[in-house]
């Protein structure tokens, strides 16, 4: 995949790395677009979870940076990994609002699914999002993922129900679809 014009790249934690990601995880506005639950996270819990993240060989989780300047700006993940079946649950949050919408969400989506079809050998890659989050809909439509279905009232958040989407791509669709707009 040709990424010369992309603005951001995926590395992995570092322990340090809690003193950024405490403040997306503190931030209520993170917390009502994503699909966990909300909990409060202490200067210690964020530091633990990030060296967990460091080394859990079950998930493969990234931060996402800028180019310009090795800033950290979010984090994106391939969860429930089956290598029986080829297939994993994709994950992202842009934790800075100010880089909201302006496509480096996208971009991330691209080179973690890339690196899941090219160096691991996934088959099929799926997302949870919430109904409500049309923003992450459209981001996952960009990159080539289709609406699979919706589980109803399957997540209680913010004192209600609510739905998701299941949206995924195969890996023969991803590549074709990077052809199509120039960038395999």
């Amino acid at each position: 995949m040709n990424t010369t014009n992309f603005r951001v790249y995926l590395r992995a934690f570092e322990t340090d790395d809690y003193k950024t990601t405490i403040k997306w995880h503190r931030d209520i506005e993170i917390w009502n677009m994503v699909v966990g639950p909300k909990y409060f996270v202490s200067t210690e819990y964020e530091k633990k979870w990030i060296e967990d993240t460091i080394w859990n060989k079950d998930q493969i989780k990234l931060g996402i940076c800028l180019k310009e300047n090795d800033k950290l700006i979010g984090s994106c993940s391939l969860s429930k990994i089956d290598m029986l079946n080829r297939s994993a649950v994709i994950g992202i949050m842009i934790g800075n609002n100010n880089y909201w919408g302006k496509g480096l969400g996208s971009e991330a989506i691209l080179l973690l699914s890339d690196f899941a079809f090219s160096e691991r050998g996934f088959n099929r890659i799926w997302a949870y999002i919430l109904e409500s989050n049309i923003a992450s809909q459209k981001m996952f439509k960009k990159c080539g993922y289709k609406i699979e279905g919706l589980l109803k009232q399957s997540i209680y958040k913010n004192g209600k129900f609510q739905n998701q989407v299941i949206m995924s791509i195969l890996q023969e669709e991803f590549y074709q679809m990077l052809k199509e707009k120039g960038i395999a």
